[in-house]
């Protein structure tokens, strides 16, 4: 007899009574098929297709082996953000590579900034989580650690009971602002955002503070390397300009460059925190009629292919050996932070 929508719902023990066998043979035709005999699968598929059973639930199984062979990846941007963006992509390929060499698959949550987010997280189907762009205040870092999975943070807050996988970011914006802001008497930093609000602003050094309230620890970093780098150079932090975009988009970081190039005063050297902004950089540059380096000179960071077409000094690192390594990191057994190599890559775009 089929099941119709006044029905029961079709059950795996229904599906065992009609086919005549124990539910342990039944469970075992979809779990362990080479304990079941061709004749009892038969019967088995047979009962479950006249009643309409697709099969244990998913999370069933994974119950039963203990896996649900996938990993989360929480990422701290719009969901768009990890297929677009250049560095995030190569994030991501480097995290499917180890999935896909382990069998495992990849499920992406995108933070909203809302109260589904942690929810989000605990109801997850994942054996561990690496954790992507996140602030110091955001609850799903919490959520994450709730879980009691091994959870990888990159780039991020530094969590008691979370392995960490990260460059030395303010090491490194030392050594690219040294480059940038030589001989420079006007220096300007293109800025991620400092908070999860994500507020695009103009402000100076003074305004920061000791960074403490930056609420991303990437930002934070940076700016502090920046910082150190601009008063090595001989100009007070205080004075240096800070364009804040609220995204790692070329285009806004192309109008607030023409912002402070058309300003009273403008800067001659712009330090970006990424390649794709510095890219933003030099077109709004270009668009002006200004020489780089001898008008304004320029840094990125990330070195993405484009980034040596466009003769752009910048932040060596590899985003997907750090995906690899995070990836390895949450599916590992003893999972350990690890700092990655960054080198600096010198080209035309600087004095």
């Amino acid at each position: 007899m089929a099941d119709t929508p006044g029905s029961k719902r079709a059950t795996l023990a229904r599906v065992a009574e009609l086919a005549g066998v124990s539910v342990m043979t039944a469970s075992y035709t979809y779990n362990r098929p080479e304990r079941v005999s061709e004749q009892a699968r038969a019967k088995v598929l047979a009962a479950a297709e006249e009643l309409g059973y697709a099969g244990p639930h998913p999370s069933a199984r994974s119950l039963r082996r203990g896996s649900t062979l996938a990993l989360g990846v929480v990422l701290g941007e719009h969901l768009t953000y990890a297929f677009d963006d250049p560095a995030a992509v190569a994030f991501m390929a480097g995290i499917a590579e180890v999935c896909a060499e382990r069998g495992f698959g990849m499920t992406i949550l995108p933070i909203t900034g809302e109260p589904e987010d942690a929810e989000r997280i605990a109801d997850a189907a994942v054996d561990g989580f690496v954790v992507w762009t996140t602030a110091d205040d955001d609850p799903t870092l919490a959520a994450v650690l709730a879980t009691r999975r091994p959870a990888v943070i990159h780039n991020g807050s530094r969590v008691r009971g979370l392995v960490q996988v990260s460059i030395d970011n303010r090491a490194a914006a030392r050594a690219v602002g040294d480059v940038a802001f030589a001989g420079a008497s006007r220096p300007a930093v293109i800025s991620h955002p400092l908070s999860r609000e994500r507020v695009a602003s103009i402000t100076r050094g003074a305004e920061l503070g000791e960074l403490g309230d930056v609420g991303f620890p990437v930002t934070r970093d940076r700016l502090a390397g920046y910082r150190e780098a601009a008063e090595e150079a001989g100009t007070p932090w205080s004075d240096v300009v800070v364009a804040v975009c609220a995204r790692n988009d070329p285009a806004e970081a192309e109008r607030a460059a023409t912002a402070l190039l058309t300003s009273p005063g403008p800067p001659d050297a712009i330090a970006a925190m990424s390649d794709q902004m510095a890219l933003g950089v030099l077109r709004a540059a270009d668009t002006l009629g200004l020489a780089v380096p001898g008008d304004l000179a320029v840094t990125g960071w990330d070195d993405l292919p484009a980034a040596a077409g466009a003769g752009l000094t910048t932040v060596h690192q590899s985003m997907r050996e750090q995906g690899a390594t995070c990836a390895r990191a949450a599916l590992g057994r003893r999972p350990r932070s690890s700092t990655a190599p960054w080198s600096l890559v010198t080209r035309s775009s600087t004095r």
